[in-house]
């Protein structure tokens, strides 16, 4: 039961500290050019995405 507890609040702690220090944590991620790269190439991927970025970026007339 002990065991069960500390697991819980060892848990609960680095959920709240991850959630605290989130965009920090973001960051210190995105600060290496590999990591990035991998998270900007994962996220062209999804459907729709690629598509709707250019379309800000590059200004053509949005297709709803």
């Amino acid at each position: 039961m002990s065991r069960m507890l500390t697991s819980i609040f060892m848990i609960g702690s680095i959920g709240y500290l991850a959630f605290r220090y989130r965009y920090r944590i973001i960051n210190v991620l995105l600060g290496t050019s590999w990591m990035r790269r991998l998270a900007v190439g994962s996220i062209m991927r999804v459907p729709g995405v690629k598509n709707k970025i250019m379309q800000s970026v590059l200004g053509r007339p949005s297709e709803w």
